[in-house]
C-alpha cells in the first residue's frame, strides 16, 4: 500500500487517539481499559518536543497509523535510549506500515545520539511481539503477571533493539 510518512502536528491528536481507542476496545495492544479523551491519550503518549512522532497517510489523507518515540526516562544516564509505541489503524496492518514507521523512527532516533530503543509490550498481544522480535528487537526481559486488563492477567514482555552497528 503506498501512504506518505509525516512529522505528526498536534491537531492530529485526536484522530491518533481514535485509533488507539479501537485497540483499548478490542484487543491487550495498550493497557488501558476504556477509550480515553485526547487530552488524556496526550498524556498517555507522554510526547516531548523535538522527538519523533511520525503518522503513516493513504493517498486520500486517512491516517493508517503513527507511531512515536519518548525518552526512557529523564535520568542522564539513560540519555541514549528512547522507548517505542505504535499503533496501526484497524484493516491496515500487515501491509508494512508498521516497517516504514519504524525506519522513520529510527532514523530519527539516530539524529537525537538514540542508541537503543525499547518496547514493553503485553504477553497477550502476540502480534506485536513477532513484529518486534522480526523487526529486529530480541526479548530482554519480562514482568510476569503484573497486568491485568479485562480480568486476564498478562506478563509484559520487554523488547530492545540496538541501533548501533557492530565493527567488523
Amino acid at each position: 500500500m503506498q501512504i506518505a510518512l509525516q512529522t505528526s502536528v498536534p491537531w492530529e491528536r485526536e484522530e491518533m487517539a481514535g485509533i488507539f481507542n479501537h485497540y483499548v476496545e478490542h484487543s491487550f495492544a495498550t493497557y488501558t481499559e476504556t477509550p480515553v479523551t485526547p487530552e488524556r491519550f496526550n498524556e498517555i503518549m507522554d510526547f516531548h518536543a523535538g522527538w519523533p512522532v511520525v503518522t503513516a497517510r493513504t493517498c486520500d489523507g486517512l491516517m493508517a497509523g503513527f507511531g512515536l518515540l519518548r525518552p526512557y526516562s529523564p535520568i542522564a544516564a539513560f540519555s541514549r535510549t528512547a522507548e517505542i509505541t505504535c499503533f496501526i489503524r484497524p484493516g491496515f496492518t500487515g501491509m508494512g506500515i508498521g516497517s516504514e514507521i519504524l525506519a522513520e523512527l529510527e532514523s530519527g532516533a539516530r539524529k537525537l545520539g538514540i542508541e537503543t530503543i525499547l518496547a514493553t509490550v503485553s504477553s497477550l498481544n502476540d502480534r506485536s511481539v513477532r513484529f518486534h522480535e522480526a523487526s529486529g528487537f530480541r526479548e530482554c526481559g519480562r514482568l510476569p503477571g503484573i497486568g491485568r486488563k479485562r480480568g486476564e492477567t498478562f506478563d509484559v514482555v520487554l523488547l530492545q533493539k540496538s541501533l548501533i552497528t557492530p565493527v567488523s
